[in-house]
């Protein structure tokens, strides 16, 4: 009955559910520092005695600042680790500095919001680094194609009940923390720091035991590598276009993942503006990550039957109505609902961009391709925000640069509907063959 379900939910392998346990590890990170509890000890703690919009502006400011470090370098990361077969030797170094930094912000204190900023900075960065690596074994761990899908959505759904456990944790901590022998909330948020670090690292180890290391590419890729990290770059970002379907989902992806990225880093400062109380927001996100859990799998099959592009345009056609009802929103149940309304698409959308893409490139050159797969996320985590933070500021309206979100949805969908899978899918099998394809052609219709 066990390995049935396996089966059924894509994890039917010791190597498939240890790459899909990384999710649930790295999710405690996503979930603590960038989502619920971060946030408003920034906001509450690190930042106070600034003005709400001041503090919102700096926050923003310094994620652009870290995803763009990443943005930027992850396609060499990507190239070097194909290269020199060091995709799990560069994760783990990732999440070495990653839970360093985290640790430190344990340490920061009223007021010290430089301080803060500048360790959230380097774990962010560190986190969306260790992203390139793992999102590489993807297609190396599962076959391209359904199989992909379905072990990417179990892993977004593995993420969302291990980020929501510890977070259910952390909660109680918070709210009360006299019961744990805990000064205050402030004292408890510390707490939840330090319990990232100790979750992201125990719960990345098989991954590093059972996931097999891709062998390297070596050669050109290799001596180039020493040539300068430059070079490189111009030569994937040559070879990235020469597939130009995947090129195009890039682009897509870079476009619609700025909105996705905004509503989850900004939800929370901007649910405090509007005056909701700090455990509503917290418990908000525990609602997500557990709902989202089915969620994410529901989209896995709900791919295998119409595709994984049509899937992606129903997540992001919420995406776009959640938006809207954002504007409106001024109580607690009003919060839920937009909860709600994520949980059903968050993880989905996310993991069937990531198996998606995967099916678009040679998989012996994978890394260097997730490099630029990383480049687009995490460009999308600098203008959502930048943009978020511009309109407050122009502004003084929150609840407008909440609706200039939505037309990232829009424009990102607009994008998605010129990528043609079939053709993607030939070229790349053609590239890891050797074959010619003419996969730089425009694009046809079809059906993902």
């Amino acid at each position: 009955m066990l390995a049935d379900w396996r089966g059924r939910l894509g994890l039917d392998s010791r190597e498939k559910r240890a790459w899909a346990l990384y999710d649930w590890a790295n999710s405690a990170f996503v979930c603590t520092i960038v989502t619920a509890v971060f946030p408003i000890y920034f906001q509450e703690v690190l930042a106070a005695g600034l003005p709400a919009a001041v503090a919102t502006w700096r926050y923003a400011a310094a994620t652009a600042l870290a995803l763009g470090v990443v943005a930027v370098a992850g396609p060499v990361l990507g190239a070097w680790a194909d290269a020199r077969g060091a995709r799990k030797r560069l994760l783990a170094a990732a999440v070495g500095v990653g839970c360093a930094a985290t640790l430190g912000l344990s340490w920061a204190g009223p007021g010290e919001w430089r301080e803060g900023l500048v360790l959230f900075v380097v774990a962010n960065a560190a986190w969306a680094a260790s992203l390139v690596f793992y999102d590489a074994l993807l297609p190396h761990v599962a076959a391209v194609g359904p199989e992909a899908d379905r072990v990417s959505s179990a892993g977004y759904a593995t993420g969302y009940l291990g980020g929501g456990l510890l977070l259910v944790i952390q909660l109680a901590w918070i709210l009360r923390p006299a019961t744990f022998g805990l000064a205050d909330a402030a004292a408890a948020s510390r707490l939840a720091f330090a319990s990232v670090v100790v979750w992201w690292l125990a719960f990345s180890i098989p991954l590093w035991l059972r996931v097999r290391e891709p062998p390297a590419t070596g050669g050109r890729a290799s001596s180039a590598a020493v040539r300068g990290p430059f070079a490189r770059l111009a030569q994937t970002l040559g070879a990235l276009r020469g597939h130009r379907q995947a090129f195009l989902l890039l682009l897509a992806v870079l476009i619609y993942n700025d909105g996705i990225s905004t509503v989850y880093r900004m939800a929370v400062f901007y649910g405090r503006e509007v005056g909701l109380p700090r455990a509503a927001l917290i418990g908000a996100v525990v609602l997500v990550q557990f709902l989202g859990v089915p969620c994410a799998f529901l989209f896995g099959h709900l791919a295998g039957r119409i595709g994984a592009r049509p899937a992606i345009f129903l997540g992001l056609a919420i995406y776009a109505g959640a938006t809207l009802y954002a504007t409106f929103l001024d109580s607690v149940a009003d919060f839920f609902v937009l909860a709600v309304l994520i949980a059903l698409v968050q993880g989905g959308t996310q993991a069937l961009s990531r198996s998606l893409f995967a099916r678009l490139v040679p998989r012996p050159r994978s890394a260097e391709f997730f490099g630029f797969y990383a480049l687009a996320e995490r460009a999308a985590g600098i203008l959502g925000p930048a943009v978020f933070a511009a309109v407050v500021a122009a502004t003084g309206q929150t609840r407008l640069a909440v609706l200039a979100v939505l037309g990232f949805f829009v424009a990102g969908a607009a994008v998605l509907a010129r990528v043609d899978v079939d053709a993607g899918e030939r070229a790349a099998r053609a590239a890891e063959t050797g074959a010619p394809f003419a996969g730089a052609g425009p694009p046809l219709a079809g059906r993902a």
